[in-house]
Formats: C-alpha cells, sequence, structure tokens
C-alpha cells in the first residue's frame, strides 16, 4: 500500500450506522437497510475529506480470541450472546444488524474495497499489522480508543475518532494523545492496561485512575518499570500504590498482551487502491443498488471514488 492508507475498524462503523440511521430505510423488498446505507455515507465523507490513495476494510473475523479470553476470561463477556466451544462466540448483535453485514461485504467486494481479516485476530490486530507494514502516512478510522496505541506522528499515523459522530470527527496525533491522558501513544497500551476497560471487561489496577497512571508512566516510563519499582521497596513509590500494584499482579501479567494489538499477522497483499469503478463494476453496483435500495449512498460513494 502506497500514498496515504486508510484503514477502516469496520465493526465501529457497521454500528455506528445502524444506531445512526433510522430503522426505517428499508429496501424494495422491505429489509431493513439503514446499516448499509450509513456505512457507504461514512465511507464516503471519509473519502472525501481525507482522500485516501488506499481503503481497507478491517474485519474481525473473530472478535473475542480464545487467546485472549485464556489470559483474562472477563474479556468481552457481557458482550457475549452464546458460547461456541472450540469457535467463535456468537455476539450479542441485533438481529437486523446481522441480516446487513453479508450485505455490506457484498457492496464492498463490488466497490473493489478488499476486505481483512484473519483467523483468531480482531479488526484491531489486522489494522495494528497493516499500520505497521504501511510505507506510507496512515489514517485508521474508528470509535475505539485502544487503537490510541497506534498513534505514531514520525510515521504519520494518525486516528480518525468517530466516538463524537461523524459531523465531529477528531484527528487524534501524538500531541491529542498527550493533552488528553498525560501520556505518548507509545505508552497507551500501558496506560489502558492499568486504566482497565469496563466495554472491554478488563479490571484494571483497582485504585489507579487515569491521571495516577500517567504519573507513574511519566516518572516510570513504562508498565514494566512501574511493576519494578512496585517490588523495590526503595524505589520511592507510594505503599498504597505499591499494594494495588501488588494486588493486581496476577492481572499485570497478562494484560499487555491482551491490551496491545498484534502488529505482525501473516496478512495477504492486497490492491488497496482506491480507483474508478469498470463498466462491469458499475453493472454489478446498479443491481445492486436497485435491489437493496441503495440509492444516493452508493451514489455519493462513488462520486467520492470518483474524486
Amino acid at each position: 500500500m502506497t500514498g496515504r492508507t486508510m484503514l477502516l475498524d469496520s465493526a465501529s462503523l457497521y454500528f455506528r450506522a445502524f444506531y445512526g440511521v433510522p430503522d426505517t430505510v428499508k429496501a424494495p423488498d422491505g429489509s431493513p437497510v439503514n446499516a448499509v446505507r450509513g456505512f457507504l455515507d461514512i465511507i464516503a465523507k471519509l473519502v472525501t475529506d481525507y482522500r485516501p490513495d488506499s481503503l481497507v476494510a478491517c474485519w474481525d473475523d473473530d472478535w473475542r480470541p480464545r487467546w485472549r479470553v485464556d489470559l483474562i476470561p472477563s474479556y468481552k463477556a457481557h458482550r457475549v450472546a452464546t458460547l461456541v466451544p472450540g469457535g467463535v462466540d456468537v455476539e450479542e448483535v441485533p438481529d437486523a444488524l446481522v441480516a446487513q453485514v453479508p450485505v455490506i461485504r457484498e457492496v464492498l467486494d463490488a466497490l473493489g474495497i478488499p476486505i481483512v481479516g484473519a483467523p483468531l485476530a480482531e479488526a484491531d490486530d489486522v489494522i495494528g499489522t497493516l499500520a505497521t507494514r504501511a510505507d506510507g502516512p496512515v489514517d485508521v478510522v474508528t470509535g475505539d480508543r485502544d487503537l490510541f496505541q497506534l498513534v505514531d506522528d514520525d510515521r504519520d499515523v494518525r486516528i480518525v475518532y468517530t466516538a463524537r459522530g461523524m459531523s465531529n470527527l477528531e484527528v487524534v496525533t501524538d500531541a491529542v494523545v498527550q493533552q488528553k491522558y498525560g501520556v505518548r501513544g507509545d505508552q497507551y497500551a500501558d496506560f489502558a492496561a492499568m486504566r482497565g476497560d469496563s466495554s472491554d471487561g478488563l479490571p484494571g489496577v483497582a485504585g489507579i485512575g487515569e491521571k495516577t497512571a500517567a504519573a507513574l508512566l511519566a516518572e516510570y516510563g513504562d508498565l514494566a518499570g512501574i511493576v519494578s519499582a512496585a517490588e523495590d521497596s526503595a524505589s520511592g513509590m507510594k505503599p498504597a500504590a505499591r499494594a494495588r500494584f501488588a494486588a493486581a499482579r496476577d492481572y499485570l501479567a497478562v494484560a499487555p498482551k491482551v491490551v496491545e494489538v498484534v502488529r505482525d499477522l501473516p496478512l495477504p497483499e492486497v490492491d488497496a487502491r482506491l480507483t474508478p469503478p469498470t463498466d462491469e463494476q458499475r453493472e454489478t453496483l446498479s443491481a445492486l443498488s436497485e435491489r437493496y435500495g441503495l440509492g444516493g449512498s452508493l451514489d455519493r460513494l462513488l462520486t467520492a471514488v470518483n474524486g
């Protein structure tokens, strides 16, 4: 991938589309397409505003990898609808959205936008690998602040953060991470492991909030340095903090591996260049638009891609 690459945290975006577009938006057969149309509108806005040369839809082939659950059993446990021994657990997702995900994939395929996932890996890991592999600037589009750990001004890796809505996107750089949390991008994973995250079922270190975590990272550099200081009676760390880290020893032994995104997945090379659709693609897209009632959403995306 050359030029500016845009990596989509696809599930984050189609969930946002599903809840942001009324469910009264339907295909001619009466089936809901609010997530499909909203997802296409999101991509159209992103392409228009940020002009990426390449675009990849990164996918959760396994939204709750067993190896992460084995390390921290509570990991995303509250979002499980059905446990699947030896397989991928079923996530609690509205039926109306489940039905639209294959349509989203069908339209992306027709547009020539590659969908990239990997066994035993979340979209975050795919994003981490592709961002590390890219030989040019990277924009990661997500509503998940865990991916702030990828921010790297030296390599021009930024987060286009969607948590405040598509009309209020925030470009997150090292300076923004420092301003928000008092840590560098390369310290964010350690910061997140200490803080914890109830939305992912990560308990964190009891009694260690964001300000204390940031202060400790400023003093000791990284989580390994903090743990070492906690175990060293001569380090000068306050007894209360020392006790909190002692109590969280087992959690901290595994939390970094769970929180850190994988950056070296064996992903295939893909041609992710954004190019105007061929005549054959246009025929396919026209048929899909008629079948699913994609209307202006698809038209806006095609206009954006055509530049």
